[in-house]
Formats: structure tokens, sequence, C-alpha cells
């Protein structure tokens, strides 16, 4: 059986996602890859001086980051970042090479930005430059656009595959051959999000105590929430915008305790950590919250206009996602969430919404099922010719 490596990290949640679902779908297909998982942070955890001064780990720190809502200083922390593993990037290549030795694969793929270039280098044999040498890699980026330079799509990358045309067009602008980049039909999502989801959305409703026909937004923020899910709680009670919510809070037992204590105009609905997001979203109308490549994609997988926000505290790797929004007609962005009651009367004005509807009714994203037959390509490519074929 065919050995496949693909490395992750915990820094934000959708890298580890997209390499459990890839794991999922590889492993059960007619011919089945043997996946293993490499955490690079748990490899790297020698070289990780953030860990010997703080005690956390830098994808923890990133973590926490995202979850205080410090992130107006987030291009500088990555320029940081970026200059620390050049400076260690001959230890960083020595203990993926020292890995690979121990841990061989018949491909690689990295589903992480910063560490491509390390993972290409540690994956040619020291001393040699043999394109035929190397173990294939092939690059999946889980943005809808590179941030460069050296975020996702190095020079060194040998195989990409983009969720977007823009982020197809920045591989191919760097000099990768058409015949290397390959176009998926979206971001990676969990295996539940490609189910035909059926629901009884009224009887629904009534059993988790919402109103049956009320226009309904899920507010969503990542698995610990966010502070700014109160204010748009409130906001939207104050005028009396007429909508209800579900508000999904995560691991933040604080913030859902808080909700929980809101009086509203209209009901709404406090979720904690919760494995059955696909199941809100099917209850849902519309969706709020930060422009994250994941949340968007979900919500679109469920034909859910959204509202996002971008300003100088959004993630510079998710900026370009707000653009792509409203370049789609998918839904609104807001420069803040003190906008989002104009925000969702607007929405929700009936020609307006009817026109998003129409434009996310027509995304399809399978990406899920592409990347396998990708990969597939990739080996064909890369495969070396048994004596007796290259006698021909």
């Amino acid at each position: 059986m065919r050995k496949l490596t693909i490395v992750f990290h915990h820094a934000g949640g959708g890298h580890r996602s997209a390499a459990d679902a890839l794991k999922a779908t590889l492993s059960s297909q007619e011919h089945p890859w043997d996946v293993n998982l490499l955490d690079i942070q748990e490899l790297l955890d020698p070289l990780d001086l953030i860990r010997r001064a703080t005690g956390l780990r830098i994808q923890d720190t990133y973590n926490l980051i995202l979850r205080k809502g410090w992130t107006r200083f987030s291009p500088q922390l990555l320029v940081v970042l970026q200059g620390t593993i050049r400076a260690y990037h001959a230890s960083i290549v020595k203990l993926l090479r020292a890995h690979w030795a121990q841990h061989t694969a018949d491909m690689v793929l990295s589903v992480i930005p910063h560490f491509n270039r390390e993972i290409a280098e540690s994956l040619r044999p020291e001393g040699t430059n043999i394109p035929d040498a190397k173990t294939p890699f092939v690059t999946l980026i889980t943005d809808l656009a590179d941030y460069p330079p050296h975020f996702w799509i190095e020079r060194e990358s040998e195989f990409i595959i983009a969720g977007t045309e823009r982020a197809r067009q920045q591989a191919l602008s760097m000099g990768h051959s058409a015949d290397h980049v390959f176009l998926t039909s979206g971001m990676i999502l969990k295996p539940k999000f490609y189910e035909k989801t059926v629901i009884d959305r009224i009887t629904e409703r009534k059993q988790l105590g919402l109103e049956p026909d009320c226009p309904t937004g899920i507010v969503l923020f990542g698995g610990h929430g966010s502070q700014v899910m109160i204010d748009i709680t409130k906001k939207l009670n104050e005028v009396g915008s007429g909508v209800q919510l579900i508000l999904i809070c995560g691991h933040n037992e604080k913030l859902a305790a808080e909700l929980k204590k809101l009086q509203t105009r209209k009901p709404i609905l406090v979720v904690g950590f919760t494995q059955k997001v696909d199941h809100y979203m099917a209850l849902a109308d519309f969706f709020i919250g930060k422009p994250g490549p994941g949340s968007i994609s979900e919500a679109l997988q469920f034909h859910l206009p959204v509202i996002v926000e971008c300003n100088s505290k959004t993630l510079p790797q998710e900026r370009y996602n707000a653009e792509w929004v409203t370049e789609k007609g998918y839904g609104i962005v807001v420069p803040s969430f003190k906008a989002i009651a104009p925000a969702v009367q607007r929405l929700l004005q009936s020609a307006t919404f009817e026109e998003f509807r129409m434009k996310v009714n027509e995304y399809s994203n399978r990406a899920l099922f592409e990347v396998p037959e990708i990969l597939e390509r990739c080996a064909e490519r890369t495969a070396v010719p048994t004596q007796s074929t290259a006698a021909v």
C-alpha cells in the first residue's frame, strides 16, 4: 500500500481539520493510501524558542492571539515568525530528514504555510538537486489565496493544489508550470458537509426554542467564539431587527454564560462546543462571522449568504477572503461589526436577499473528492519507470 504523510499543525483549526478529512477519505477509497499525520510543531519542539521562554508553543501563541483578538499586529508578528524560520532553516531541514529516514513515505502532502520550503528541501537527498531523487511533495493551500512572500507557495514547491483561481494564478506567476498546479472547486471541508442534510426546519426550530418562520442567523467565530458576539446580539436586538440567532461559542463557556443572560426580543440559541455545526447551519438563513476560509466555505456549502468583517485587525492572509465574497456576490463585507444592524437589514431586503441566495445556490464544492484524484495524477507524473518500460 502506498504511504502518504500529511504535514499539519494546530495553529487555527483548518489545518488539522483538512488533514483529518483527507485521511478519512483517502484511507477508505477503492485504492487506499496508508495515511500518516505529522504534527510539525511536535517535531520542531526542540527548536521552539518561544516555548522555552514562555512555556507556550508557537501554535498555542497563535491560537491565544486569535482568542483574545490581538490580531492588529499580526503582519509584524508574521515577519518575525518567517525570519525565525529562515534563521533555523538548516536545523528544521535536518530534523525533517531524520524523520523521513525513520518514517518513509511515497508522497508528502503539506496543508500548512511557512514551512514548505523546508519540507521540500528535506525530501531531496542531501547533496543532490536531482528532481527524480525526491519524494513527491504536494502543497494544498487551505486559504483562498496565498499571502506572499514565503507563506504558502515556494519556488521549491513541486505540486500546488489551489482552491481558487486567484491562488492558482499566484502559483503560475511564480513560475510553476501549469501541469503542476491544480485547481479544486473550493476548500477542503469535513465529510459531513458534503452529505445531503435533510431536516424539518420548522419542527427542529420549535424544539430548540426558536420561532419557526423567523429569519435566522448563525453566528460563528471559530472554536473559542469571540466577545464581539455579545455586541452583535445587542445591536440587532436594540434596533428590533426581527432576526433570531444561533450563537456557536465553542469552548468559551464564559462567553456562552454571558450570552444566555441577555434579554432579547427574539429568541437566541446559545450553543457551546459542538460537532454538529452542519446541523445548526441547516437551520439558518444567513451567516455572520470572521472571514476565515473554513467558516465562509461551510456557510456557502449550505447556501447561506454571509456577513463578514474586514479591517486592520483582520488576519492578513484572510483579507482577500472579503474581496472574494464581494466579487462573487456571496454576501456583505462590513468594516466593523458596529455596522451589523444596517448590514442585516440590507441583506434581508427581499430583492437583495434573493440575489444573494441565487449566487450562493450556484456554489458547489467537491474539493474533498477532487484532491484524491489530483494526488493520483501527481503520483503518476513522478513515478520512476521500470527498466522494461524505460527500454521501450
